[in-house]
């Protein structure tokens, strides 16, 4: 079944099953998959070759929970930036949305003009009393530097944190919430989470794996063990 909320696309593919863990504790997961990706890369490791399913079986197993329900993000590529790309990465998609209890969460990477940025830059020079000779080449100077365009993720954060208070707070689906990111800026969310007397937790790769985070709830580091245990075979 597919809903569509505030531009973002889900994809639902049913409940876990029986099979899928036999922990205490109820456990709701989010996984960030764009932090998960660079992070991995950056260990040296093909995000491509990740099994998901054996991801979440390590991950709830460590803090003894079973998953109730998973919940991945991830922005995907326009086609424009290129078909090998833009195909690869939907299949990637296809296969995680085949797997049971799985709820696959995307948005398409937004263009942003740096027009505004080079405007602002420009702006601080004429306040500091550059001479007009001066503001023409420190505009070109920052066009070739920061470039006419950029792709960024929107979105898919807040998202991420709207999700986890609605379904582990208002919606009260499980006793346990598990972050898989490393990113600090789910603290706060996390923190209300806990203040309504839920577990959190999180696990992430050691590279890009916040210290803050790791300082405020429990955690479990992904060393390259953790993470050639759950590569496909």
């Amino acid at each position: 079944m597919e809903r569509r909320n505030a531009g973002f696309h889900f994809i639902e593919t049913g409940s876990w099953s029986s099979g899928w863990g036999t922990g205490a504790i109820d456990a709701t997961v989010f996984i960030d998959g764009n932090n998960l990706y660079h992070n991995t890369r950056s260990m040296g490791f093909a995000p491509g070759r990740i099994d998901f399913e054996s991801l979440v079986r390590l991950v709830c197993a460590h803090f003894g929970a079973r998953p109730k329900s998973v919940y991945y993000y991830n922005s995907v590529p326009d086609i424009s930036d290129g078909d090998e790309r833009y195909y690869l990465h939907q299949k990637f998609l296809s296969g995680l949305r085949r797997i049971e209890g799985f709820e696959v969460m995307t948005r398409k990477l937004q263009k942003q003009s740096n027009a505004g940025l080079i405007a602002d830059r420009v702006g601080e020079a004429r306040s500091a009393g550059f001479c007009a000779q001066c503001l023409q080449l420190m505009e070109r100077l920052c066009s070739r530097c920061i470039g006419p365009v950029t792709k960024r993720e929107k979105g898919v954060d807040v998202a991420i944190a709207v999700d986890m208070l609605n379904t582990c707070v208002l919606k009260d689906e499980a006793d346990m919430c598990i972050l898989i990111s490393g990113d600090a800026d789910f603290i706060p969310a996390l923190d209300i989470v806990r203040s309504r007397g839920k577990e959190v937790a999180s696990a992430s790769v050691h590279r890009g794996y916040s210290y803050n985070l790791r300082q405020k709830h429990r955690y479990f580091v992904l060393g390259p063990r953790e993470l050639t245990s759950v590569l496909k075979r």
